[in-house]
């Protein structure tokens, strides 16, 4: 792994052009000239398109990227997980769905916090193929999500069946249809299974002109601006100026907790901490 190499190419994309990254690595222009150049050959692709503004990623470079990205973050892991304090006795990397921090994701690290100081942990957030390719090369060991990819390496452990209902701060009542059919409604991506319900369940549904990758930013332009959004029943705050359409379809995804079976092997304190997520799971309104 040219890690100083992969390094450098990331601070390049942070900082716009290679002077600029040489000053920020503390190296000579042409030593960033030569680990880019080593990086490229190596890949057999142009990383980047230099011209006298800076340096643009190419598409090679655009692809690159997240491999780059990930294999700095493994790196830093390794480097972290090398120098644990003498007292810690296990490891426990946690991958959570942006969706399910709030409630499930902070209850799952805060109980093994309080409960197991000995535990070293770290939590990372992604989307579900995130996740799963984590889970995959070990960059997790453990990942709250929905629709998981398991292997015969891994155990899928069922928390709770998690909700989305139709939330709304207009004032049509119960129709339903009125409140989707206004210009502020927000569609909140909840996941590929929410994806394919919805469209199954309103084919004629023209796209919104708003649309959100997470529930809780969902939630907080509805909150300012006003409008409606399908979002996990689990969010909605117990606040006067939203209210559930009770009338409007409601849909359902399973939120699991998948873990690496060999690390697992390490956590005496899984069937508890398992047991306390799987109790805070129960509807309650958001804070």
């Amino acid at each position: 792994m040219q890690l100083a190499a992969i390094e450098t190419f990331l601070t390049i994309i942070e900082v716009g052009s290679l002077s600029r990254a040489a000053e920020r690595l503390n190296v000579t222009q042409s030593t960033v000239n030569a680990r880019l150049t080593g990086l490229e050959n190596t890949l057999g692709q142009k990383l980047f398109t230099r011209r006298k503004s800076g340096a643009e990623l190419t598409y090679a470079g655009f692809s690159f990227q997240r491999h780059a990205q990930l294999m700095s973050d493994v790196w830093s892991l390794a480097q972290r997980e090398s120098s644990l304090p003498p007292d810690t006795t296990s490891v426990c990397n946690i991958g959570c769905h942006f969706d399910m921090w709030t409630g499930l994701g902070k209850k799952l690290m805060d109980s093994i916090t309080t409960t197991h100081p000995d535990v070293a942990l770290s939590a990372w957030p992604g989307e579900q193929r995130d996740l799963d390719h984590w889970l995959d090369i070990g960059l997790v060991d453990a990942a709250i999500c929905f629709s998981p990819t398991v292997h015969d390496t891994t155990t899928a452990y069922p928390i709770m069946d998690d909700e989305l209902v139709l939330v709304s701060s207009l004032s049509y009542g119960e129709d339903y249809v009125a409140h989707m059919q206004d210009v502020t409604f927000v569609y909140a991506d909840n996941g590929e299974e929410f994806r394919r319900l919805y469209a199954a369940t309103f084919p004629d549904r023209s796209n919104p002109a708003i649309t959100f990758g997470c529930a809780e930013w969902a939630l907080e332009h509805i909150r300012t601006i006003g409008g409606a959004a399908y979002m996990p029943r689990r969010l909605v705050p117990d606040e006067a100026f939203l209210s559930m359409i009770e009338t409007a379809p409601v849909f359902h995804r399973a939120a699991t907790l998948v873990v690496n079976d060999r690390m697992a092997t390490e956590w005496s304190w899984l069937p508890s901490i398992l047991e306390t997520v799987q109790s805070a799971a129960r509807y309650s309104p958001a804070d």
